[in-house]
């Protein structure tokens, strides 16, 4: 269980956030969640078309698993009010949970540096 629900992780930051194949998310996610999802993902993917998740870490126990990353993107697209600055952030920190249930994501928490990537793009 651990381990697939490891797998199911890196199919998000894969398949979906660097791939762009946002019907993946009906795969991953549980009903109740799919859709929430879809409204984060969709439109930072439109900001930041070229962006790249890389994962550093993974831990799972259980029904959870915990993953660090960093996120590199060009800013192509409108962003929390701000239009596009054609300036790239690089290894921006971010920290994700996830809690499984019959192998899909039921729940998802997740803290990243937003005052770096800012900085980065000049917006500050």
């Amino acid at each position: 269980m651990v381990e697939r629900n490891k797998a199911a992780v890196r199919r998000l930051v894969e398949e979906v956030l660097n791939g762009g194949r946002l019907d993946v998310i009906d795969e991953l996610y549980a009903p109740a969640l799919a859709g929430e999802a879809q409204e984060w993902i969709a439109p930072f993917r439109a900001s930041f078309p070229d962006v790249r998740m890389e994962v550093l870490e993974l831990i799972a126990e259980g029904e959870t698993v915990v993953g660090r990353f960093a996120c590199s993107a060009t800013h192509t697209g409108a962003w929390l009010g701000h239009p596009p600055t054609g300036r790239r952030f690089e290894a921006i920190d971010e920290v994700g949970i996830y809690r499984f249930r019959d192998g899909r994501i039921v729940s998802a928490w997740g803290i990243e540096d937003n005052l770096a990537r800012l900085e980065q793009l000049g917006l500050l």
